[in-house]
């Protein structure tokens, strides 16, 4: 159905597997429009609870194809015009739909989590970035691999490292294109935990979804909402924010599910998300 993806949901919980091993994953132009569809799709219909996106094959990324930026099919063409004003117009608005693609993940209702095996590079970090965790396996490593061929990262990397790991660590990988081992990225914050191989890591990941999942979405929805909200404003901004959103989404039920679970030693069953409008 997808040429870069394979898309399981089992238990509430979205699997996105990137299954072009043989070219290392990179990110055709195919890439930038199946990834937010497939989010999107999955936030509009509300039933999955987390998402985990993993890889196939020896790299989990190699990051943009030069596919997207050359002619027959590409995303980087002229848009039609030839007057230079209206080309470079054309490139603004490009930059922006790739950017999209990953903000995608920041704006689904549901966690995002990466699963990151073997290289995550140039486009791949910035991927990574919009997702909610990341974990990775022994032989991991990350570089912001756009310096390394002269341009500056445009695509979320930028904005969003220095606020997952110390800002001096992530000027100096964007200076340097230096790779960030597994063992370093767990040390500075950019990865919650090291698995031993490909296979654990995946296993382990599921895992952490499934745990995500047994609780209310709508509890998770509103978690995201606010850490995210919080990210990018001041503390008194934020509380203000949450007092808004509790004093509207914040009922009873769940809560009381979850008591009621406890009481008898089951799991709790909570009602899907709401659909978004115009999705059905």
């Amino acid at each position: 159905m997808y040429e870069c993806f394979d898309v399981s949901i089992s238990d509430k919980v979205a699997h996105l597997q990137l299954n072009r091993p043989d070219r290392y994953n990179s990110m055709i132009p195919a890439f930038w429009s199946e990834l937010p569809t497939i989010i999107r799709e999955l936030d509009a219909a509300g039933s999955a609870r987390a998402v985990v996106i993993s890889s196939t094959g020896k790299h989990f990324c190699a990051g943009m194809d030069l596919a997207v930026f050359t002619g027959g099919g590409g995303l980087g063409g002229d848009g039609g015009v030839s007057e230079e004003g209206r080309r470079r117009g054309h490139v603004w608005m490009l930059v922006q739909h790739l950017q999209d693609s990953f903000t995608a993940l920041e704006a689904c209702r549901m966690p995002v989590l990466a699963a990151v095996q073997g290289g995550c590079i140039g486009g791949a970090v910035d991927m990574v970035c919009a997702a909610d965790m990341r974990y990775c396996t022994e032989d991991a490593f990350f570089c912001v691999q756009e310096i390394n061929i002269g341009m500056t990262a445009d695509v979320g990397t930028l904005q969003r490292l220095p606020k997952i790991i110390p800002e001096g660590i992530a000027r100096e990988l964007a200076y340097t294109g230096d790779r960030l081992p597994a063992a370093r990225a767990r040390e500075v914050g950019l990865v919650n935990e090291v698995f031993a191989d490909h296979e654990a890591l995946v296993s382990g990941v599921l895992d952490v979804a499934a745990r995500i999942a047994r609780h209310s979405p709508l509890a998770i929805w509103g978690t995201k909402e606010m850490i995210n909200f919080t990210r990018d404003h001041t503390v008194a901004d934020s509380l203000r924010y949450m007092a808004g959103w509790q004093s509207g989404m914040f009922q009873p039920a769940d809560m009381m599910e979850e008591f009621g679970a406890k009481s008898d030693q089951r799991d709790p069953e909570f009602e899907d998300l709401p659909s978004r409008p115009g999705s059905i």
